[in-house]
Formats: structure tokens, sequence, C-alpha cells
């Protein structure tokens, strides 16, 4: 029975402990410019063009055509359907392309790709390809 109640006691001290100490002071963590990363590249919630959006769209029809599908015979749109900046230089786009097969009849597929930009604010390497890494696709899986 002793051991009982000091089981009761130790965890009622434990939960106070924790919602009167560590909670609180996780919070305040939390709610802290500590984690902020302030790149100067701000977040978009609105389909935007811009010429960080097209370069990013180049690089990811470049990314697909010499990775992904080199095999095929692609064609581009000649624009996305949607761009949007995640802030720190990253971009999601949606995009459809065509796809010719050596041996099937032309289809269309629509993809994602998520994408960013090593160089900061610095646009003058834009066209490189190597400042650019693609760090997600989607759509192309079942070909």
């Amino acid at each position: 029975m002793k051991k009982l109640i000091l089981f009761v006691v130790f965890a009622v001290a434990l939960f106070a402990f924790q919602a009167k100490i560590v909670l609180p002071t996780v919070y305040d963590i939390v709610a802290s410019d500590l984690f902020l990363k302030d790149t100067g590249d701000e977040r978009n919630d609105i389909s935007s063009t811009s010429l960080m959006t097209m370069s990013a769209f180049d690089q990811c029809n470049n990314h697909i055509a010499n990775e992904i599908l080199p095999e095929y015979t692609i064609v581009f749109a000649d624009s996305f359907a949607n761009a949007f900046g995640l802030g720190d230089h990253q971009y999601v786009l949606n995009a459809d392309l065509e796809i010719q097969p050596e041996d099937g009849p032309v289809y269309s597929k629509r993809y994602v790709c998520k994408i960013r930009y090593s160089e900061g604010t610095d646009i003058s390497g834009i066209n490189v390809t190597d400042n650019w890494s693609v760090v997600g696709m989607s759509g192309l899986e079942d070909l």
C-alpha cells in the first residue's frame, strides 16, 4: 500500500512538473525566433510567375529530360500550371508534358517538382544547373 501511494505521489509530481515547468519553457522556445531562418526569400501561397519560378521550371524540365526520361521523346509545356515559392529559395511547380514512346502513342502526364536554388539571393547563376537541386518529383513514377 505504501508503494502505491508513493507511486501516485510521484506520478502527480511528475505531471505537475511537466505541466508547470517543461511545457511552458518549450512553448516559449518554439514561439521565439530561435528557429527562424531569414533568407530574404518569403513564402508565397499564391501561384506566381517570376524569374526564379521560370528558371526553376526550366531546371525541372532539364532534370526530367536528362535524368528521369532520357529514353523518351518529350514535349514540355510552354509554362507551368502552378508555381509556389516555399521560402528559403525552394519552389514547387506542377506542369504538363507529352511523352512519345518509341513504340506507342503520345500521352500527357502532369508532374510536380520541388526544387531548391543554392545560391541564395545571387541570381547571376540561375541558369547554371549545378546551382539547382531537385528535392522531389512526383507524377512520373509509373513510366
